[in-house]
Formats: C-alpha cells, sequence, structure tokens
C-alpha cells in the first residue's frame, strides 16, 4: 500500500536500500545495505527517487533521459553517479521497461554512523555533485570497484555476526576512496579546460561589479558563481583549488580586496568604499580586508 501511494506521485521514497531494490526486484539481504547486479533483473521499471540513503550508480552504458539535482546527467561509458541523503534523481517511471546494465550500492547512513567511514564521508565531495559531473571511471578502476561490491554483496548474504557491519564498511571506504583517486585525476585531465572556467569567473566578477549588482544583491558568494557556470557549488569550488591552490570563497575575496584597494586609493574613505563593494556594515568590510591582508583598510590608507 505504500509503495502504490509513492509512485502515484511519481517519486520513490528511498528510506532505506530495500525501498529501491524491492522496486527494480533484486534480492534485499542485509537491512542497511543493497547491491544490485542490473544485468541479473534487467528490464526494470525506472524511477524518480528521493534518496535518504547513499548511492553509487556504475553503467557501461549511459541513458540520456536521466535527471540528477539541477539538470540533465550527459555522461559517458563507464560513468559513476553518487547520491547522497536528500538529493532526487533518476527517471520518471512511464510505465516502461528499461534495459539497463552495471551495479547499484546503497547504504544507510545509520551503517556508518559512529565509525571512521562517518567522519571520512565528509572528504568525499562527489557525493554533492549533479549528475552531470559525474565520476568516470577507467576500466581497472571499474573491475576493482565492481569486485569490492560484490564482496559487499557476499558479505551481507552471510548469517549475521559481529564482525558483518565492520567488514562490509570496510569495504565501502576502499571503494569511496578509489573513487577519490578517479576523482583526482579526472580533475588532472580537465586543468586544461578549468583555465577557461577561470577567464569565464573573472569576466562574471568584472561584470557584477561593473553592473553595480552588488549594491541590490549584496556580496556575490560560490553559488552564485557556480550556477552561472552550470555546476554545483562544490565541484567549482574543488575545480578551482585544483587548478588556483585556493578555494572558491577565497578567490572571490581575493577579487574584492584588489577592487577595495583601488577604490580606497581613489576616494580614501573606508565606509564609502565598504557600501560601494555591497557590504551592509563598513565593520564587516574591515574585518574580511584584514584577513585577507593582514592589516585593516585604514591601515593600509596610512601605508600609501
Amino acid at each position: 500500500m505504500q509503495l502504490n501511494s509513492i509512485i502515484m506521485k511519481n517519486i520513490l521514497k528511498v528510506n532505506m536500500p530495500g525501498d529501491y531494490l524491492s522496486y527494480v526486484g533484486a534480492a534485499s539481504r542485509h537491512p542497511l545495505v543493497g547491491v544490485v547486479d542490473f544485468e541479473k533483473i534487467s528490464p526494470i521499471r525506472s524511477s524518480l527517487n528521493n534518496y535518504g540513503v547513499y548511492g553509487l550508480f556504475m553503467h557501461t552504458k549511459v541513458r540520456d533521459d536521466l535527471s540528477y539535482g539541477r539538470g540533465a546527467f550527459s555522461g559517458a561509458s563507464g560513468s559513476l553517479i553518487c547520491v547522497a541523503p536528500g538529493q532526487i534523481g533518476g527517471r520518471e517511471d512511464a510505465g516502461d521497461l528499461i534495459d539497463i546494465d552495471g551495479w547499484a550500492l546503497l547504504f544507510h547512513p545509520d551503517l556508518i554512523a559512529g565509525t571512521y567511514l562517518e567522519k571520512e564521508m565528509r572528504g568525499f565531495s562527489y557525493f554533492d555533485y549533479s549528475a552531470n559531473e559525474a565520476l568516470f571511471l577507467q576500466e581497472d578502476e571499474r573491475k576493482s570497484i565492481v569486485g569490492l561490491i560484490k564482496s559487499i554483496q557476499s558479505e551481507a548474504e552471510r548469517s549475521p555476526d559481529i564482525e558483518q557491519n565492520a567488514i562490509i564498511v570496510s569495504y565501502i571506504s576502499v571503494i569511496l576512496h578509489l573513487c577519490n583517486r578517479a576523482y583526482s585525476r579526472q580533475f588532472s585531465q580537465i586543468r586544461q579546460s578549468s583555465d577557461d572556467i577561470l577567464v569565464r569567473l573573472s569576466a562574471l566578477l568584472n561584470e557584477y561589479f561593473d553592473r553595480g549588482m552588488q549594491l541590490s544583491q549584496g556580496i556575490p558568494g560560490v553559488q552564485y558563481f557556480a550556477g552561472k557556470l552550470c555546476m554545483s557549488p562544490n565541484y567549482f569550488s574543488d575545480m578551482l583549488k585544483k587548478t588556483t591552490g585556493e578555494n572558491a570563497s577565497n578567490f572571490i575575496r581575493e577579487h574584492i580586496v584588489r577592487l577595495a584597494k583601488n577604490k580606497l586609493m581613489a576616494c580614501g574613505n573606508v565606509s564609502q568604499v565598504a557600501y560601494d563593494l555591497g557590504f551592509e556594515y563598513p565593520q564587516h568590510f574591515s574585518r574580511m580586508f584584514k584577513k585577507h591582508t593582514g592589516i585593516t583598510p585604514s591601515q593600509y590608507l596610512a601605508s600609501i
């Protein structure tokens, strides 16, 4: 009854791994972790999912009608899509069956609660990305991850004992670190294209202040520029960090500090410069300026 009410709303609520496994017709062996071998159950009904679990979806054939986060997924062979609780994605059920291959690994936050992996999750920022920023796996990476997923599947099918969850968590940790390695490789390969992103970001920063948008919208943040560049904030910040050594917030603030220095030299009035740059209070401007330069705006004026 519950599943029918969910389907009528065209969104499948995946509160537990078993919710998704039951929907696609896969056996659920463990309450907190689930593995799907799509080749064994395909074709399946598609679903637009509201996730309450972590999920990794790895396909060798990529569909062009999936949506995740802010938009449509655009990938290539060997893509790995990572989702986290609170995210929505997939393909709305249209009543047809679709052929699909690859694997899915889903695990509930309770599985890793209180473990070392719970703390490590903050470092796996790819879980916050839109699916059009998926990981692209090389063949050796794909084989390694599939082997570990199979190990999780075998462990989940065993009778429960005191070590079972710890063993499963250790396998998941290795998978996520392999994903981190793949993502670092992916960043190094797109370094050239990131140079173009820097040019576009600089142009957007100049445009924002040249048009006086700060007077009505305030100081621009990471989310604003990430949206303009069609990226998620975490992906945008990570790419900037890999390219420049600075996170996105610092990069934006440094641009503002350069503008502030020019304006301070031009008018010599700290409060006026603060308001011109979009700060609500001069003290907020002074605090930001000192954080980035080591001196206050007044001290900077005295030095020149």
